[in-house]
């Protein structure tokens, strides 16, 4: 009898596994509804969803709503990436030569250790705002799909430009980039 039990056990393990399995496939192929990044593919005023997290480069918490009147350049990462790792001092940058026009970058470190991200700013001098999204809830709503990818929001809290997969540093994103900037500092 303990052989079969065994292997009753065996059976239905095996069964639980094809069925989380298969409901992983499933999401992948019918996907979601893209978030807020699919909206803004699609065109027309998109607001940015809502964002309020544990800050990281201070105490308590941020909403994006506490940055309504400001450009925010919307930069999601991870201290693992190493995209990320390659654009930091871009931001930082871009951050320090237009915080006087308004404009915020606000870091969005998910799926990811706060010890970690932590370590990150120091390495990389981050002054910019830096929120803490370990379990990456945010990144269904804004449409995340991988790191870094960042997201424009103008002064009246909608989406602008478009959405940037992969470093803003680089050449092929730089000038989507410069046009996000300008699009966010915008004055309405």
């Amino acid at each position: 009898m303990a052989g079969r039990g065994k292997l009753v056990a065996q059976g239905l393990a095996v069964a639980g596994v094809a069925a989380l399995l298969g409901l992983l496939v499933w999401k992948v192929v019918a996907g979601g509804d893209g978030g807020a990044a699919a909206q803004l593919e699609e065109g027309g005023v998109v607001p940015a969803p809502p964002l309020s997290l544990e800050r990281l480069d201070e105490e308590g918490t941020l909403t994006l709503a506490d940055l309504r009147g400001k450009g925010v350049v919307v930069n999601f990462w991870a201290s693992w990436c190493i995209p990320c790792k390659d654009e930091a001092p871009f931001l930082q940058d871009v951050y320090e030569q237009n915080v006087d026009r308004g404009l915020v970058v606000l870091g969005v470190d998910a799926q990811d250790f706060k010890q970690d991200a932590r370590a990150f700013m120091e390495r990389f001098g981050l002054t910019y705002p830096v929120v803490y999204d370990g379990r990456g809830s945010t990144l269904g709503a804004w449409g995340v799909v991988g790191f870094p990818e960042t997201f424009f929001v103008n002064r009246d809290g909608e989406l602008v430009g478009e959405r940037i997969q992969g470093g803003v540093d680089v050449e092929r994103n730089r000038e989507a980039f410069e046009r996000g900037v300008e699009l966010a500092l915008e004055e309405q």
